[in-house]
């Protein structure tokens, strides 16, 4: 990529921020959009423009709002894993300022006053320009502010060498304040005066065959109450509810048509039509094919002849559907806490118990699998996964080869007609690679989700951090490592081919990482710019909320449904965010030209994530910060790829010290090491003196219990809990009852 195309590729990226900053600023005041861009505020109760003037509604005004929120704002809006999500941004931005502060003074005069890339030229090492003018540089100027134009063995190294030091140091001290931040932040959160149904319950797994005259309900209940006789409440035996589930959305959809064909009939009436039309529809596929029928009374009777196939079905899942799987209720949290910690059996494949998932997160059908099939499961989803991180190589490689104009034009020799033009080639230049690669990469997240649900996880958030991490590996070994060598390999298969040196061959792979500096730069503009305005504005999600309100709502809950926001996303946000705190990391040294725009990425990033959190989007769980440790140990994990990098460029620049970077790859693994030891088992398990805090009033126990019943079996009214619990057990016994 030239020069020219670089300022092309980031100024129009930077164009396209303001316009759909404007855009936003300008739908945002609009009363009917409020859904679309305050819709967290809307759910709390609270006025988008309270003690805001028409007048003060700035295209800046946002950023006032985000940065005088505080912590607890953020926390009462999104929770404390969107507390934690900032945070992350927060300590890259840290790391990067910090890191940069040095870098960009000191290295970039080093390097911008070296000759290396005009000796290779010259030697014949690298192409001759193909334009008339020979005089035209073959390297933008941005290449001869990086490592590769310092000549090998050039006491410039020093410099590099030691801004490697700098940065892995200014990266400890960062996480480690950031962990210590988090760890308080959960603690805080665990220990709060909150009644939390979750903190009552531990989850029990592999549960073993019970005696042919007691039920699995009976055999939990013995053995709990016998083990934890002060404390324990009541169980809950898993079913296998996915019949009753099935039944009751049945019934919860027909209400909602009956819901909406009320309000069609009651608009139908007019002065000149008083008894108005009833709304019919056919019964057949999709309401286009069979018989038609009056909806309201269609839904009607349909409604009468599935509720008494739900209550059968409800008694016999209750009864005979039980899984060898429970949620065990105590009375205090401090007794759930301790139990989830304890081992309840002799042998590991029975009574495994954990600290329970919240309600809204449970995956039910994971619940009942036992040890060894989970183990299974484990072993044969990472196998697909490495398959596919392998194998998507070759598409990513394919990609990365051919997204460039000049394989284009051999490739594809009709479009000479049109890449040789000056205006499109340039724009083509700036965006193709990067958009190419983009979209190549989006088909991958629901994948990841499905084999991470696969594995037999629990809860919603574990799936979404197995899922996130591996993402992670899979862009970082794809996009800035295959990805990076792919292009430099293609682009010189004829050299190679002709010239099979060794020696050749290492040189062009220890200056491919230098040279695809340019690449990131551009790929991280259209990021942060592009993506975080597109963000911002939220013109897909508003065109879809007023297409849907249009034509699709009839009812208010239609158009609740229709504004209803999601939550961030961490699944494909975190290793995104990943993907350039590595990128940005491992060229931080070798080109720090890159440090400004990563600092861009995480300023703007940071800044649009808070106000998205406290105005749009709602947390649809919450881990109390259960991701951290996920987030620091990829950022570790980017920081050895940074190092090893680092180890072999400077080497490859046959630099005699160059050995001295080796120690750092054992001081970060030591410091890993050290902060999981320190740090990590009070995200694994809560601590005791963080769950006997007093509450601010009495737990209702009947309530607690009632919050991880399945809406399918959910008893109409806390009076038949009895009933439910009996449904599960022949015995008479009851567990006492507080």
């Amino acid at each position: 990529m030239d020069f020219a195309s670089f300022i092309t590729s980031v100024l129009t990226s930077f164009i396209i921020f303001v316009v759909l900053v404007l855009v936003f600023t300008w739908l945002s005041r609009r009363p009917g959009n409020a859904p679309v861009y305050y819709p967290s505020l809307l759910l709390r109760g609270l006025d988008p423009w309270e003690g805001r003037r028409r007048g003060t509604r700035s295209p800046v005004g946002w950023i006032r709002d985000a940065l005088s929120a505080s912590e607890d704002d953020v926390i009462a809006a999104g929770g404390v894993d969107a507390a934690v999500y900032l945070i992350f941004l927060s300590s890259v931005l840290s790391i990067l300022v910090f890191s940069g502060i040095v870098l960009l003074p000191v290295l970039l005069p080093v390097a911008g006053t070296d000759h290396a890339l005009d000796l290779r030229r010259a030697a014949g090492f690298e192409p001759k320009n193909n334009s008339k003018d020979d005089s035209t540089p073959d390297f933008p100027q941005m290449e001869r502010l990086a490592l590769g134009n310092v000549q090998p063995s050039s006491t410039r190294l020093w410099a590099f060498l030691l801004s490697v030091y700098w940065v892995s140091f200014v990266t400890y001290f960062v996480l480690w304040k950031s962990y210590k931040h988090v760890s308080n932040l959960r603690a805080t959160a665990r220990s709060t005066p909150d009644v939390k149904p979750e903190e009552f319950a531990v989850l029990v797994r592999d549960v073993p065959r019970s005696s042919p005259d007691e039920t699995i309900k009976d055999s939990v209940d013995s053995y709990f109450r016998a083990l934890h006789p002060n404390t324990f409440y009541r169980s809950m035996v898993v079913t296998d509810h996915t019949k009753a589930d099935k039944i009751y959305l049945e019934i919860e959809d027909h209400k909602k048509k009956i819901a909406r064909a009320e309000v069609v009939y009651a608009n139908s009436k007019t002065e000149s039509n008083p008894e108005g039309t009833k709304p019919t529809h056919r019964t057949g596929f999709l309401g286009l094919i069979g018989k038609k029928v009056d909806t309201i009374e269609y839904c009607s009777e349909q409604i009468k002849e599935l509720l008494p196939k739900l209550e059968a079905e409800q008694k016999t899942t209750l009864r005979d559907k039980q899984q060898r799987a429970a949620i065990v209720f105590f009375n205090s949290r401090s007794a759930a806490a301790s139990a989830s910690q304890t081992l309840h059996a002799q042998v590991f494949d029975k009574w495994t118990v954990m600290e329970a998932p919240e309600p809204r997160e449970i995956i039910w059908s994971n619940l009942s699998r036992n040890i060894y099939e989970r183990q299974i499961r484990q072993v044969v989803v990472y196998f697909i996964v490495f398959l596919t991180v392998v194998f998507y190589t070759v598409p990513i490689t394919a990609v990365s080869a051919i997204s460039t104009l000049e394989n284009l034009r051999k490739v594809l020799p009709f479009l000479k007609v049109v890449v040789d033009r000056t205006a499109i080639k340039t724009v083509l230049q700036a965006y193709l690679p990067q958009i190419a690669l983009i979209v190549f990469l989006a088909l991958l997240p629901a994948f990841l989700m499905f084999l991470s649900k696969a594995e037999g996880i629990p809860s919603q958030s574990h799936v979404v951090r197995a899922s996130a991490g591996k993402y992670f590996y899979f862009i970082v070994f794809n996009v800035f490592l295959i990805y990076t060598l792919g292009k430099t390999l293609f682009a010189s298969l004829k050299t190679i081919l002709n010239n099979a040196n060794i020696g050749l061959i290492i040189n062009m792979l220890a200056n491919s990482l230098p040279g695809g500096a340019t690449f990131f730069l551009t790929f991280v503009a259209l990021k942060f710019f592009v993506g975080y305005g597109l963000e911002l504005s939220r013109v897909v999600p508003l065109i879809i909320f007023h297409l849907k309100r249009k034509y699709l709502c009839k009812t208010e809950d239609d158009v609740r449904a229709a504004w209803y926001p999601s939550d961030l996303g961490y699944s494909t946000r975190v290793p995104n965010d990943m993907l350039i705190t590595t990128v940005v990391l491992c060229y931080s040294v070798m080109a720090p030209l890159i440090i400004p725009f990563g600092v861009a990425y995480f300023a703007l990033g940071w800044l649009i994530a808070k106000n998205q959190v406290l105005r749009v989007y709602v947390p649809s769980y919450e881990s109390n910060g259960r991701m951290w440790p996920h987030m620091h140990t990829r950022i570790i994990a980017a920081l050895l790829l940074y190092q090893a990098t680092m180890i072999g460029v400077i080497g490859l620049k046959k630099f005699l010290y160059s050995p001295i970077l080796v120690p750092l790859l054992p001081i970060s693994i030591i410091f890993a090491y050290i902060c999981h030891m320190r740090f990590y088992p009070a995200f694994a398990n809560t601590p005791l003196e963080v769950a006997q805090h007093e509450l601010k009033e009495t737990p209702n126990m009947d309530a607690i219990y009632t919050a991880y019943i399945p809406p399918c079996l959910k008893p109409d009214k806390l009076e038949d809990l009895d009933v439910y619990e009996d449904a599960q057990s022949h015995s008479t016994s009851r567990a006492p009852s507080i």
